[in-house]
């Protein structure tokens, strides 16, 4: 595919994208309907993910004009074990995306079909290795929320005008496996909400250009990494850079992270999947860092990227626990408690792989203010763990 066609074709499923959400979004406000958008993007990508890998498996073993999608749901039951081993999850034909769609509008239960399914999407993990990958991924997606619409009839209309939107987005075939289309609509969905939202769109996403320069600085010289971590990994973006820089085959562990907001910890599940990364290549928790850290069993990371949340307030010195953890005590003075910066910096050089690199980006005020600070950078300078400031 030549450059100009693929950024031809980006242009084109971005306007998509903005008509989709403004056409959709009406008594939804922007930050919610979000949520929206890319669960059912997610229930798209989902189902023809698996739909392609059953078939590509199948017309390889000798059944040519075989489609997963057309399958009785008892015919499909003999492949559950082994596909929810392998992929993480699984769908009965009946409930794909394109087969929940194409019965929407003739639905007078659509609210209570798509509870179920992504019920039992996420029912399917239960005992297995991916459970706590896909345990609460629906948890935002409310089909029965008042936001939609006053009445079960109103909200079953949006529903299938968001099916029928996002099953009209041009996203390619799976089983040629030359698009990244599905990861990008998400990157271009959270770039247009984080700008609507203001500031507080930070929390959410880290703009690309910026992650890219983080992802680059973090590699210098290198063509693969063990493994990647963001100890507050927003929706991820951070991380999937990686996957983009070095290609997600050299990041040979996988992706760790951890984030504190809920609602954020599911789009950063999502927003893996959607970038193909399988259950098993990633790690993220969700969670306070800086009070219960979640990976200290896979420390040290040879690559740390991060964009914490700036002039948090955190427990600090009313917590006598703190000062002798491990990740802060070498400083011998904790990061205070209306400013937990320097605390993340603390926590990311404690799990720093002796040949690792760590990329920040922290508030300017960590370079000049006094106190407790001044001494952190004091530590920070003299052991000559700081490479540069930009």
């Amino acid at each position: 595919m030549t450059p100009t066609t693929k950024e031809a074709q980006r242009a084109e499923l971005h306007k998509m994208i903005w008509r989709i959400a403004n056409d959709l979004r009406g008594s939804v406000d922007g930050w919610d309907f979000k949520t929206y958008v890319l669960g059912i993007l997610f229930y798209r990508f989902i189902s023809e993910n698996l739909t392609a890998y059953l078939n590509v498996g199948e017309r390889k073993a000798g059944r040519p004009g075989f489609d997963y999608a057309e399958l009785a749901d008892a015919d499909a039951e003999f492949g559950r074990r082994e596909t929810v081993a392998e992929k993480g999850f699984y769908i009965l034909p009946s409930a794909l995306f394109a087969n929940v769609r194409a019965r929407a509008a003739r639905d007078e239960n659509l609210n209570e079909t798509l509870e179920r399914v992504f019920r039992d999407i996420e029912g399917s993990a239960v005992g297995a290795d991916s459970e706590d990958d896909l345990k609460g991924l629906f948890d935002d997606l409310d089909v029965n929320s008042a936001k939609l619409g006053p009445t079960v009839a109103k909200r079953n209309e949006k529903l299938v005008k968001l099916l029928d939107a996002i099953g009209d987005l041009g996203l390619g075939n799976f089983e040629d496996h030359t698009i990244d289309a599905f990861g990008d609509a998400y990157e271009y969905l959270m770039q247009m909400y984080a700008s609507s939202a203001g500031k507080s769109g930070g929390e959410y996403y880290t703009p690309q250009e910026v992650s890219e320069l983080l992802a680059r600085i973090t590699v210098v010289g290198k063509t693969e990494v063990n493994k990647v971590y963001d100890p507050a990994c927003g929706s991820g973006s951070l991380l999937l850079k990686f996957a983009k820089v070095l290609g997600k085959e050299n990041v040979r562990q996988g992706f760790f992270g951890q984030e504190i907001n809920l609602t954020t910890y599911n789009l950063a599940r999502i927003n893996m999947f959607l970038h193909d990364v399988n259950y098993e290549q990633f790690d993220l928790a969700h969670g306070d860092t800086l009070l219960d850290p979640a990976h200290w069993d896979d420390e040290p990371f040879e690559a740390i990227v991060s964009n914490p949340p700036y002039s948090l307030t955190w427990d600090g010195d009313s917590n006598p626990l703190l000062i002798n953890d491990s990740r802060f005590s070498p400083a011998g003075v904790l990061a205070p408690k209306s400013k937990a910066d320097l605390a993340f910096t603390m926590h990311i050089l404690s799990w720093l792989a002796v040949n690792g690199t760590a990329a920040i980006v922290e508030f300017p005020g960590v370079l000049y203010r006094g106190g407790a600070e001044r001494k952190i950078r004091t530590y920070l300078i003299d052991n000559n763990y700081v490479d540069t400031v930009i």
